[in-house]
């Protein structure tokens, strides 16, 4: 059992940056791939960023440029730091390990979310 717990979120103006951190309860970033999902008000929740026990990353092509998923394997802490954000960015975003890849992105545990706003 892996358990997540999620740091970072807030609000911030369009063009403004945050930095989210995931922490892990066991070494499971050496072992699962890892990743940052997010969902809006009346939407479906969707994969953002992801980073392979390879340290090999994916990102939604929406997001591509702008964020940067990283991680520390001493901290068993995983980061998703985000510039240039728009209000399109608004949504609870949450860590997952375990990623799976088959169409649409999944996982196998999940963080309990922390929000991100981001005003015009």
């Amino acid at each position: 059992q892996v358990q997540l717990g999620e740091s970072g979120g807030g609000s911030v103006q369009s063009g403004g940056s945050l930095k989210l951190s995931c922490a892990a309860t066991t070494s499971a970033s050496r072992r699962y791939s890892m990743g940052w999902f997010r969902q809006a008000p009346g939407k479906e929740r969707e994969g953002v960023a992801a980073i392979m026990p390879t340290g090999s990353t994916r990102y939604r092509d929406a997001v591509a440029g702008r964020f940067t998923i990283s991680r520390d394997y001493a901290k068993n802490t995983v980061y998703l730091q985000m510039n240039s954000l728009n209000p399109e960015d608004t949504a609870m975003y949450y860590c997952a390990a375990g990623l799976l890849f088959v169409g649409k992105w999944s996982a196998t545990y999940w963080g309990q979310g922390t929000q991100v706003t981001v005003s015009s």
